[in-house]
């Protein structure tokens, strides 16, 4: 009999990027993933050939019994299956790992098991506490706060944990944080011992709450604080005012829509996860191929080994989606032999030079109309110039280099289309609240105010954040109000207006905190 593995993989605490090397190669050849339910999504997308089954658990409602998912993983690798079971944390940290294991051994099932990082330790850490530190705290106790101290027998010795002056972590342990605090009370530890709550700890939505013993019960209710949430007790968790990091970045709590293709958002997304915002994507575009590249195919037929000629790509989409017709020829880089190739943005630069191509021309600015005025000094009689592009991208570049005496060949080398079945997901977006929405192109703006049903009053308490002044205007235009204009007009320098905006006078003068609106 063929028997497969089990992968005992921790996935960490909640931030996707706490994911080992191994866990994400093993989540690249996995057959089934059997996940929890405080993990990132988008760590599913790294098992693109995988099934997935949900077994999470939370109080009071579960998936499936802990039995019942050891049989799956059981017969699943006994069916020939490489196994994922992907697990919140480290397996074996209140994880129920070492069950698990224990019943593939006792199948004589292969197992492995890859720790992860435990959010005892890195939900203090992301909330500007170490667990331990010199002269402040040498030892650290994790237990679990599932078993009330107040209420019958418990495995955990409250009294002796009130006495050790380490630090203590608790997990699991809001419901029951009561009669923790009463029982460690009861036990001489002092009521002003330093306590920190941490909600949801490493995710872009973590809360932290300080207070000591006497008052952090009511401090955290008063809140509004929920499970999950990672206790801190000790004095180090008096360290957080000096060397909080993770909720003092420039765009902290921010949610950010990003309107861009799902193709091209993930750059974008990065950025801002890394200043600390929450992205929410609804991609208002679509790239897709075309139809039918008829005439972009005899285009570079014709093209190639033309003299005097231009190729100039105004995006990453273009380049991509021409390198794809290219090889379907059976042509490569070589057609692009004795042309002089334009790249307009430094993505599309780094688009070309990523297939062999060094631009010949780079303008300082992104915009049509700029571009025109850069090559305006050159002699354009007789020189050819082909423009792959949307099939409903701006003709500004066509029209302009038309003016000064090329010959112009603007081709659809992709599609550009409004997304559809996203309707519901835009209008909880923005009953969720939004604080900013962000457009990269005049496409964007149309076809979001498309999907909204072009109800403007959705918008009407959220920023709006542009990539540069062609889509400002087209924002403007349909009745929007443009507050932020990126002067590099790319990822990077919208990205770059979003922290000047919230840390500069912009944030000073809104009268609200950061600079924050919601809508």
């Amino acid at each position: 009999m063929i028997t497969g593995t089990v992968y005992l993989v921790g996935a960490g605490p909640g931030d996707p990027g706490l994911l080992t090397r191994r866990g994400e190669r093993l989540l690249a050849t996995a057959d089934l993933v059997v996940y929890d339910r405080l993990l990132d999504p988008s760590l599913l997308a790294l098992a693109p050939n995988a099934e997935t089954v949900f077994v999470g658990k939370e109080r009071g409602r579960q998936a499936l019994r802990q039995s019942e998912i050891n049989d799956l993983l059981v017969a699943e690798a006994q069916a020939g299956k490489a196994v994922v079971r992907l697990k919140g944390g480290d397996p074996f940290v209140f994880g129920r790992g070492g069950e698990e294991a224990q019943a593939l051994a006792a199948a004589a099932v292969p197992f492995e098991v890859v720790p992860g990082v435990t959010s005892a330790v890195a939900a203090p850490a992301y909330a500007g506490i170490p667990v331990t530190h010199r002269g402040v705290s040498t030892s650290v106790t994790i237990v679990t706060g599932s078993e009330d101290p107040t209420k019958g027998r418990t495995s955990t010795d409250w009294a002796a944990l009130a006495k050790t002056g380490g630090t203590l972590v608790t997990l699991m342990g809001w419901a029951t944080l009561p009669g923790i605090v009463q029982t460690l009370r009861e036990n001489g530890m002092p009521a002003t011992t330093p306590v920190a709550l941490v909600q949801w700890g490493t995710w872009a939505r973590q809360r932290t709450v300080t207070g000591q013993l006497s008052n952090i019960v009511d401090l955290g209710k008063q809140s509004g604080i929920t499970a999950p949430v990672i206790v801190v007790i000790g004095e180090v968790a008096g360290l957080r005012d000096e060397i909080r990091w993770f909720d003092r970045r420039p765009l902290w709590g921010k949610r950010v829509l990003v309107t861009r293709s799902r193709t091209q958002a993930s750059r974008l997304i990065e950025l801002l996860t890394g200043l600390g915002a929450q992205p929410v994507e609804l991609p208002s575009i679509e790239i897709g191929p075309l139809d039918d590249y008829a005439e972009l195919d005899r285009t570079l037929r014709e093209t190639s080994g033309a003299p005097d000629r231009w190729v100039i790509f105004a995006s990453v989409n273009s380049v991509e989606y021409v390198w794809q017709r290219l090889r379907s020829l059976g042509m490569d880089a070589r057609y692009f032999a004795g042309a002089t190739v334009g790249s307009i943005g430094p993505a599309t630069g780094r688009a070309l030079r990523e297939r062999g191509i060094e631009p010949d021309f780079v303008p300082q600015r992104s915009v049509s109309e700029e571009v025109i005025a850069e090559l305006s000094g050159l002699e354009w009689g007789g020189k050819s110039v082909l423009l792959p592009g949307s099939a409903i991208g701006r003709d500004a570049l066509a029209s302009g280099l038309a003016g000064l005496g090329a010959d112009v060949h603007r081709v659809a080398a992709y599609n550009n289309r409004r997304p559809t079945g996203i309707e519901e997901r835009a209008t909880e977006a923005f009953r969720n609240g939004i604080d900013v929405v962000t457009f990269t192109s005049s496409s964007t703006v149309r076809n979001l105010l498309d999907i909204l049903g072009n109800d403007r009053r959705l918008l009407d308490n959220c920023l709006t954040a542009c990539i540069g002044p062609i889509t400002a205007a087209t924002a403007t235009e349909l009745g929007l109000k443009v507050d932020i204009i990126a002067t590099e007009h790319n990822v990077e320098g919208l990205a770059g207006a979003l922290v000047d905006y919230f840390t500069g006078d912009a944030a000073q003068n809104s009268g609200q905190p950061n600079g924050g609106t919601s809508c």
